[in-house]
């Protein structure tokens, strides 16, 4: 009989002991964000000409933000006793315009050398460097965008590299810090570049030095982030052992925690980038500066792939030779295209509404009618969307972020004009009130330095 038992227990399932052991997190941040919205009142704002940035145009309509999300939107609104009211009759709202591609912090003004903190060029893979810690806040390109209607920015590394680094989404906000700036639980991007730059950069230091070495180069950086994933996954002791950033980074992609934004120029590039995310199991966010993409619009569509494109830039150089006016509107009117008009300027940043009209002024010349509630959401839904932030900002839509623009009229005409931006609600810009007008320190001491008054 203690035969039998003794059998019976053995043949008895044991369950294993619970693991207290986390799954490995290949995109923790040791450095998460501090932000913090300005508090402020609730505010109405009346009898504008609403883009929500869902494609819809409101006439006469309302806009209530209270504690810091749009609490609701629609005609004869009523508000609270305490709330601000804004008369907009004649003027128009917006999302808070986004740019998907900028430089500030990273290249600020003035661009000196001693603030040329934007490309490690040191090595042609660095996955390893973040963006945010080259960001300067008191960047000055941060209060003129503002000024422009740009309430939130995805920084990134510059495009010496094949895969330059992590980038990292901004509100824009004044703060001593970037974490403060750092928009909560957005996802980074992860720069990489095909095409000249890499190979210019390199050709002298030891490679790539042509366009078979650059995608040799990214599948050789792949191919090892997939292997150190396999094992970090895998746990026991092929999981110990120290972080390898280069490959936390690049594994955090392949995962779809990191969204990947590629510098692509060329159609036949862009989709090669296409292939090369298949072969290693990642997905493209958006190609940016793609002035070819145009002639693959279709399949980016398909393939669920913004384009960030200039509304005008080409010619500069080879790779941008077959540059149209057009790109943009045809990579839109694609069932399904994402399109998005970017900056990559300190300058341009400071007026994207006005570069997305040129572009509904050249798809005009083309036969192709495009209207304000379309043409928006190149410079707010889209970019929210391939950022990862969509769920957050991007739209005005009950619940969200009341991130807001109010325009002294169209955005879209060459006289339009920021006249007042809310960040999370709160009205951090007025072009009539200097008060609200944010200086940063750079440019308060520069002011003193220079005998002034401000």
């Amino acid at each position: 009989m203690l035969a039998v038992l003794l059998a019976g227990c053995a043949s008895t399932p044991q369950k294993a002991p619970p693991s207290s052991a986390k799954p490995y997190d290949f995109a923790a941040d040791p450095y998460p964000s501090t932000y913090q919205r300005v508090p402020s009142p609730p505010v109405l704002i009346a009898h504008a000409t609403i883009l929500t940035g869902t494609g819809t145009r409101l006439e006469n309509a309302d806009l209530l933000l209270r504690d810091g999300r749009i609490a609701a939107i629609g005609q004869a609104l009523e508000a609270p006793s305490d709330a601000v009211r804004v008369d907009a009759r004649g003027k128009w709202v917006t999302p808070g315009i986004i740019d998907i591609h900028s430089h500030l912090g990273v290249y600020p003004s003035p661009g000196v050398s001693a603030h040329s903190d934007g490309n490690e060029a040191t090595a042609p893979v660095t996955p390893n460097v973040w963006a945010e810690h080259s960001v300067w806040p008191q960047d000055p390109g941060f209060a003129t965008a503002l000024a422009g209607g740009v309430t939130s920015l995805q920084v990134l590394p510059g495009s010496a590299n094949l895969i330059g680094g992590r980038g990292v989404t901004l509100k824009n906000v004044p703060a001593t810090t970037y974490q403060a700036m750092k928009f909560p639980g957005a996802p980074w991007g992860l720069k990489m570049a095909c095409g000249e730059n890499p190979k210019r950069v390199y050709g002298q230091k030891g490679g790539p030095s042509t366009r078979m070495g650059n995608v040799a180069g990214y599948r050789a950086a792949f191919a090892e982030a997939a292997e150190y994933m396999k094992k970090r996954k895998a746990g026991g002791k092929e999981a110990e052992g120290k972080r390898d950033y280069k490959n936390d980074t690049l594994a955090g992609a392949i995962n779809g925690d990191i969204r990947v934004h590629i510098h692509c120029y060329r159609a036949d590039e862009m989709a090669t980038m296409l292939d090369l995310a298949k072969e290693f199991g990642f997905k493209i966010s958006a190609f940016h500066h793609g002035v070819e993409a145009y002639k693959i619009a279709d399949r980016l569509a398909a393939e669920g792939v913004c384009g960030a494109l200039w509304a005008d830039w080409w010619g500069f150089k080879m790779e941008s030779f077959d540059g149209i006016q057009e790109n943009i509107a045809l990579v839109d009117r694609v069932p399904g295209g994402c399109a998005i008009v970017h900056s990559d300027s300190e300058e341009g940043i400071q007026r994207l509404n006005q570069e997305a009209a040129k572009v509904i002024a050249h798809a005009r010349l083309a036969g192709i009618d495009i209207a304000p509630e379309r043409a928006i959401r190149w410079i707010t839904a889209n970019p929210a969307k391939a950022m990862g932030i969509l769920g957050q900002t991007g739209t005005l839509e009950p619940g969200k972020m009341a991130d807001v623009v109010v325009w002294n009229g169209n955005p879209f005409s060459s006289y339009a004009q920021a006249e007042q931006v809310y960040v999370d609600g709160a009205r951090l810009y007025d072009r009539r009130d200097p008060a609200r007008q944010p200086v940063s320190d750079f440019m308060l001491g520069q002011s003193a330095a220079q005998g002034g008054t401000r």
